[in-house]
């Protein structure tokens, strides 16, 4: 008697995969998600997984596969949350104008503005 493995993902997936596994003779179970809100919250989750990706990538070859991967999810989310294209660019823009870009490199050692706005947690402690 033949034991089988199963690895759990417990994730959202690509709609080819399901037919790759079985392309492979191999089992797999999946499930639909039909909950618009639990979809949502699936394609958030895949961001942090893709970005995490691409944020590792170390070949041009690697970082177009990454890019791809985490654009698709995104634009999936932006048809999810029904956000046209004009709106996106007009957000670019404004937020373009009010942060600027990278241009520079400018790497923030510390500041004394205690109103600055980070997505990094705090370091130090206030003097």
């Amino acid at each position: 008697m033949s034991q089988i493995y199963r690895i759990y993902y417990n994730k959202l997936i690509r709609d080819n995969i399901p037919a790759k596994i079985k392309a492979k003779r191999e089992e797999c179970e999946v499930r639909i998600i039909t909950d618009v809100q639990e979809l949502q919250q699936e394609l958030f989750k895949k961001i942090q997984e893709e970005a995490a990706s691409l944020s590792m990538c170390r070949t041009k070859e690697d970082f177009l596969e990454e890019y791809s991967d985490l654009m698709i999810v995104l634009e999936t989310l932006l048809q999810q949350l029904e956000i046209p294209k004009t709106e996106i660019i007009a957000a670019r823009k404004e937020n373009l104008l009010k942060k600027g870009a990278y241009k520079h490199g400018y790497y923030l050692q510390w500041s004394a503005d205690v109103n600055y706005r980070s997505n990094e947690s705090v370091q130090g402690i206030p003097l």
